[in-house]
């Protein structure tokens, strides 16, 4: 029976992760990796280099410049060209795209999941079962269009993270389930799906191998938590 296999790397770090006063991150907002993020990802290229661990017949990249960025640094150990796939993309922005975290609390209220999973960070984006229902569904479709295949796709933490919860069904899909991944830049995940036509089934072989950026990865969780914090009072206070 066929074995297809989807290698998911995250994007290195990028001004999004590191800057929670900034824009908005989707196409508009993006403004790619940052110096750290551009060595991070040579680090990957490095390694894959020297180790050929990964022998893709297809390498694609979500459209996001962060992760586009990315995939460029490491493209030429494959030889491949890149092929932007839409639905690798992070979560989906709507009108936020762009605008300062500060102004779309202003405008749409403190955006969050698991208090609002049926809705999105503001107009034109993507809610919670929308997000991992693309993801299923993408990682699906790649995988029986390219069956019996090893693809690398540069992608991010949220679709990674949204993998698990789709193939594990972890809890129900509506609110997300409480638990959080530790989803690291430029980190290798690993899926197999086993079988063809109905009699298939996914496994999970790697999860979240950042060994060649280890020391050079920075937990931006509490960053982001203690500025949207600051930004909540700020808005209760105006």
């Amino acid at each position: 029976m066929p074995t297809t296999t989807l290698h998911l790397i995250r994007h290195a770090e990028a001004y999004t992760n590191v800057d929670p006063t900034g824009p908005v991150a989707g196409m508009k907002g993006d403004r790619g990796l940052t110096e750290l993020g551009r060595q991070q990802a040579a680090k990957l290229r490095d390694r894959l280099a020297a180790s050929g661990e990964l022998t893709p017949d297809a390498f694609l990249s979500s459209p996001l410049p962060r992760a586009r960025e990315t995939a460029q640094i490491i493209q030429p150990v494959f030889g491949l060209d890149i092929e932007i796939e839409p639905d690798l993309e992070e979560v989906r922005v709507g009108e936020a795209d762009g605008e300062s975290i500060a102004t779309v609390i202003k405008r749409y209220g403190v955006p969050g999941f698991r208090r609002h999973p049926f809705k999105p960070i503001s107009p034109g984006g993507e809610y919670w079962a929308q997000f991992v229902l693309r993801v299923g569904t993408a990682l699906n479709r790649l995988a029986t269009t390219h069956e019996g295949k090893t693809l690398v796709m540069l992608t991010h933490g949220g679709f990674i993270d949204a993998s698990l919860i789709a193939h594990f069904s972890a809890g129900v899909l509506v609110p997300p389930p409480r638990l959080e991944f530790d989803t690291l830049n430029t980190s290798i995940t690993t899926w197999v799906r086993h079988g063809e036509g109905s009699h298939w089934h996914w496994r999970l072989s790697l999860y979240n191998d950042y060994a060649h950026v280890r020391g050079m990865v920075v937990d931006h969780r509490q960053l982001w938590e203690e500025a949207l914090t600051q930004l909540q009072v700020t808005q209760t206070e105006s």
